[in-house]
């Protein structure tokens, strides 16, 4: 059947493929969102869209008036990173990151993609649901919630808790990550159920507690709350380490060997069989692999060696790609130039009040420190220089959106970016309880029905 948390994967392969196998940008993620996803109103992916039409730009596009950076949206799209980089981990969970910034940026969405990414990764090549559990784990900080939650199922499971008593302490302790302990009131609703954190708890049980494929599936789907997403992940977890053949024909026969896309999802070429899906990734996991990974080469036969183990648990890109990202900030990528606008907080410059923004440069992941750049601000508006990559800005009028441009000098090269900053008009913000506007009839984003009822906007 149709759905959300497939299409999106496909329209990263799209984007891999056009790439010829180069590793993505955050701009080349926004730009290919915007082309094949501008439909898809549901929480986090409306409240993305909303922020990438008014001209943010990721990370601040995952987290500013989004409530639900907590939620589900990006663990679910974890798989395709694992299967283009199959035994390197933490490779796996740096691609995850970017993705996850998208839409979940600062919030526990992004550690739950990183932890399955390098899970499934690490499964193409170890079995042991303890082991793999540890090495996604150690991808993540130690202190997020998604990292307690899945320490927590696993205490409960050494320490010969029923599977039922491992759920409800999950339920009761995690279902609510604005809060540190106990008791938690549940509260009903799609959005609470969706939240990353207990879900990825019941993940864990399922997985642990089960018998087989199909009582494992059971288990995780009967905790509850967003089984969808458990269920999937778990399923594709135990299909990466058991194979196609492994799995029961009870639970491959009603889904099929065919991909039907949902209506949301622009037509991104995407694979009409598992087959072909399959293929087409092999072959961008064979090019990422030769490119960018230190640990792993294709070749005829698998052969693992004696120190796999330590291999897996290598965690020092993950870590630096943690690091690298301010969600406070913008990231525009110009031919080799990774250009970050720090707006050192909201993107909103109020009336009458200073701030002092930040440019930041990369290229080859490596940071900039001298270079010659050049700030264009509105008419009107004050722009002080405090050093070559600091500045403020100040003005007593502000416009709903506000164009600020940068021009670099390096090694010889000229760069431009344009990057927003929006005004109060712009930045009302929203109820934790609203949602985007939909047609009516079709019941896609409002600025991008499908149907003809709204008049979709560029």
């Amino acid at each position: 059947l149709p759905n959300d948390d497939l299409d999106f994967q496909l329209v990263w392969l799209k984007m891999l493929e056009d790439k010829k196998g180069e590793e993505p940008t955050l701009s080349d993620f926004a730009a290919y969102w915007l082309k094949y996803l501008r439909a898809y109103p549901p929480d986090e992916y409306g409240f993305c869209l909303r922020n990438l039409e008014r001209g943010l730009r990721p990370p601040v596009s995952g987290c500013f008036e989004n409530s639900c950076i907590d939620n589900m949206g990006s663990p679910i799209r974890s798989e395709i990173w694992a299967c283009i980089a199959p035994a390197d981990p933490q490779l796996a969970a740096s691609l995850a990151l970017k993705d996850a910034l998208l839409d979940h940026a600062g919030g526990e969405g992004v550690y739950g993609e990183m932890f399955w990414a390098a899970v499934e990764s690490a499964a193409f090549v170890v079995s042991d649901p303890l082991t793999l559990i540890q090495i996604g784990l150690s991808m993540i900080p130690i202190s997020c919630h998604i990292s307690r939650v899945i320490r927590e199922a696993l205490w409960c499971y050494e320490n010969g808790k029923s599977w039922a008593e491992t759920r409800e302490r999950v339920a009761v302790y995690f279902s609510n990550p604005m809060r540190s302990g106990p008791p938690y009131q549940w509260v009903h609703g799609y959005a609470h159920s969706c939240l990353a954190v207990p879900n990825h708890g019941f993940t864990v049980i399922g997985w642990l507690y089960g018998k087989d494929f199909g009582d494992r599936l059971c288990k995780a789907v009967n905790c509850g709350y967003d089984t969808d997403c458990t269920g999937a992940t778990l399923g594709s977890v135990l299909g990466i380490i058991e194979g196609v053949r492994n799995i029961p024909e009870k639970w491959r026969k009603p889904v099929g060997e065919t991909i039907t896309l949902h209506k949301f999802t622009g037509d991104c070429n995407a694979p009409k069989t598992l087959k072909e899906l399959t293929e087409r990734t092999e072959r961008i996991a064979a090019k990422i692999i030769q490119d960018k990974s230190d640990v792993v080469n294709f070749g005829e036969k698998t052969v693992i060696p004696k120190d796999v183990l330590s291999l897996l648990f290598r965690n020092e890109k993950a870590r630096k790609a943690l690091s690298s990202y301010d969600i406070h900030s913008a990231v525009e990528t110009v031919k080799d130039l990774e250009i970050t606008f720090h707006y050192n907080g909201e993107p909103v410059l109020y009336p009458g009040i200073e701030r002092q923004i930040e440019v930041t440069l990369r290229k080859e992941e490596e940071k900039i420190t001298e270079a010659e750049v050049e700030l264009k601000v509105p008419a009107g508006w004050k722009l002080k220089r405090e050093d070559n990559f600091k500045f403020k800005i100040y003005s007593e009028k502000i416009e709903a959106k506000n164009k600020i441009g940068i021009d670099i000098k390096l090694g010889g090269k000229d760069y431009s970016a344009e990057f927003i900053m929006l005004g109060p008009e712009e930045s009302k913000g929203l109820g934790t309880d609203e949602r985007v506007p939909t047609c009516p009839r079709c019941g896609a984003r409002k600025e991008a029905c499908i149907c003809g009822y709204e008049k979709p906007t560029i």
